[in-house]
């Protein structure tokens, strides 16, 4: 089943359950899609365009989580980790550290990479086979912690 066929479904049920939080989330993954179908490039949503796209929902929201809380404002806050939760609720199960840890070191024995110079390398290949897995940052905070 395709992303926005989920959505679809997971719209009505929040609309029938009359859950706010997951009817603001669901619609801003609606809205996500239908841009990126009319943005006139022509590019198909396929499954790792699917994960790209929730995952940039979510860092939106993380990234307006964070200037909330440092102003103080909760009442702001709740709402962007009541979305968080439910966007990410569509996005593959995430690595913990250690899975990542193991992964990573499995992508720098098979590249044969031995020093801080081959890190966009390893970057590169680690974001290829752990697309939606891990974040983008956390993958290189641990290759760059690695190769060191």
């Amino acid at each position: 089943m395709s992303l926005e066929t989920k959505i679809g479904e997971d719209l009505k049920a929040a609309m029938k359950s009359k859950d706010q939080a997951a009817l603001r989330s669901v619609r801003a993954i609606k809205a996500a899609i239908l841009l990126f179908k009319t943005d006139g490039s022509g590019n198909v949503l396929d499954e790792s365009g699917e994960i790209k796209l929730l995952q940039k929902l979510v860092k939106q929201r993380q990234d307006s989580l964070d200037i909330f809380v440092k102003q103080g404002r909760e009442d702001l806050a709740v709402t962007e980790r009541e979305e968080i939760a439910i966007i990410q609720k569509y996005l593959p199960a995430q690595l913990n550290d250690e899975e990542l840890k193991k992964s990573i070191q499995a992508i720098i024995s098979e590249s044969g990479a031995t020093s801080i110079k081959e890190m966009g390398k390893v970057i590169g290949l680690a974001n290829q086979k752990m697309a939606g897995k891990a974040d983008g940052k956390t993958i290189a905070n641990m290759v760059k912690e690695l190769l060191t």
